[in-house]
């Protein structure tokens, strides 16, 4: 099936502990239909100190939810997201509204 959320999109959680939260999606990960979206999921890493850390320590940082779990926003309300051909190229339509999504 095919990824309808793209990286860059902002989309809202619709189940989870994050429910209701709204962000910009980081990473897609079609494979495992998982995505990192910005501020959702934290978790506590910790890490040892190295080159790029010097400290080493505990840090938050996003971790992967799965793509069912959030919808595309679509002038502030989540949407659906179907295709249609437009000009011999396929694009992303918001279903509640109909408009084309894809410049």
């Amino acid at each position: 099936m095919a990824v309808k959320i793209k990286k860059g999109d902002t989309v809202k959680v619709i189940a989870g502990k994050d429910k209701d939260k709204q962000g910009k999606v980081l990473v897609v990960d079609p494979k495992k239909n998982r995505v990192v979206v910005e501020g959702i999921n934290m978790v506590s890493k910790h890490t040892k100190p190295n080159a790029a850390n010097q400290q080493g320590g505990i840090i938050e940082k996003e971790a992967p939810i799965d793509i069912s779990n959030v919808m595309y926003l679509h002038n502030g309300k989540a949407t659906r997201i179907g295709y249609k051909f437009e000009n011999g190229k396929k694009v992303r339509v918001a279903k509640s509204t109909g408009e084309v999504l894809d410049k």
